[in-house]
């Protein structure tokens, strides 16, 4: 079988005609943190913080920063450098990253497989990104596929199977994970994808938190020509606030022994009835979990990213922390943001987006903080 026209992808199957409507696939969540913050290594940390609540410091740490693939255009011979400049350019895009791509097949089945730099890292779900394992066995040439995938290739981690793309070869099969752009089964890195004989630079990934999507759409057509096509990947509506789990009975006692008791704990003591996955989706936005501990451009510090006047009037020792509140502290700074949250009226699901419009005045922000507390829900229910 020659790759080469991707006429397997739903991406591109799905999106002729395609419009800012809903109804163009999942919403994706993963998220833009503040821009221009410095990364804080373990050490900046106080010695008080359990070493779980730390900073990662090792290569395989997650990504300073993450994305929204808001679009994703392809064309099926590959789409030029001149032409990602230009998409680059357009009124709105943040920012964009071209990867490789095209259909194989493993076990008998088709599966559409991108081709990824390990600046894909950033433009994956939370929990993708911070898995460490998923990365390792990616830079060692694995397939890497969605759960759905896995289980219609009937893939199995640890195997080596056939796959036929421009030639055939042996892809040892690294472990399912969660993938953001609909209709991409699966996974492999440059050199892998290389070898395959993908197409190269076959499609872009688009992040353009606030734009009018269907004023972009139409500007990146009219670069990619009428052989591409633009598909939007946030058409979809945003999570259901009632949805969110609020958790009730946790033991306060002591230490929490995780980051998920840490947002449960503060979220119990500082705003009952709100969602501790709140907590939990700014945490990632804010610091990508304390990997961005700041400052910010505009100032903002810690795992929260409190401007410093603001910290003033809410910090507070959490946990058997003793002293000066430290906004450098996860322990101090997730309790210290409940207390903000509920404040503004987080413990209401009425007025939840409007209370974290305040922690940040962005209405794409509290749309990705929403989306994100949405998506951690599924995965710790």
């Amino acid at each position: 079988m020659t790759c080469g026209t991707l006429t397997g992808f739903a991406l591109l199957a799905s999106a002729a005609g395609v419009t800012s409507g809903p109804g163009d696939g999942p919403f994706p969540f993963t998220v833009q943190p503040p821009v221009g913050v410095a990364a804080a290594s373990p050490s900046d940390l106080p010695a008080s913080v359990p070493k779980f609540l730390k900073t990662p410091g090792s290569a395989g740490a997650p990504p300073r920063q993450e994305f929204v693939p808001d679009l994703i255009a392809a064309v099926p011979t590959g789409i030029t450098s001149a032409q990602l400049a230009k998409i680059a350019k357009l009124t709105g895009v943040r920012t964009v990253l071209p990867v490789d791509g095209g259909e194989i097949t493993v076990n008998g089945k088709s599966a559409d497989v991108l081709g990824v730099s390990p600046a894909f890292r950033s433009w994956t779900p939370p929990s993708t990104a911070a898995s460490i394992a998923v990365w390792t066995d990616l830079a060692k040439g694995q397939l890497i596929s969605t759960h759905a995938a896995a289980s219609k290739l009937k893939l199995a981690a640890g195997h080596t199977y056939q796959v036929s793309a421009a030639v055939r070869a042996q892809l040892p099969f690294g472990a399912p994970t969660a993938l953001s752009v609909p209709g991409v089964d699966a996974i492999v890195d440059q050199a892998r994808s290389a070898q395959l004989g993908l197409v190269k630079n076959v499609a872009v990934l688009i992040n353009a938190p606030g734009a009018d999507l269907a004023t972009l759409i139409s500007k990146v057509r009219s670069v990619i020509g009428g052989a591409g096509k633009v598909r939007n990947l946030v058409a979809f509506s945003v999570v259901t606030v009632s949805k969110l789990p609020v958790a009730t009975n946790v033991p306060t006692a002591g230490v929490p022994s995780s980051l998920e008791n840490l947002y449960q704990e503060s979220a119990e003591e500082y705003c009952p009835g709100m969602s501790w996955t709140v907590l939990a989706a700014i945490n990632e936005i804010e610091s990508g979990d304390g990997a961005n501990d700041g400052p910010s451009t505009a100032g903002a510090l810690g795992p929260m990213q409190f401007i410093p006047s603001t910290w003033a009037e809410w910090g507070i020792d959490g946990f058997g922390q003793t002293g000066t509140p430290d906004v450098m502290n996860p322990l101090d700074a997730v309790p210290s943001a409940a207390r903000l949250l509920c404040a503004a009226g987080a413990g209401k699901t009425a007025t939840l987006s409007a209370a974290i419009f305040a922690y940040n005045h962005a209405t794409w922000y509290v749309a990705e903080v929403l989306a994100l507390a949405g998506e951690y829900a599924k995965d710790y229910s």
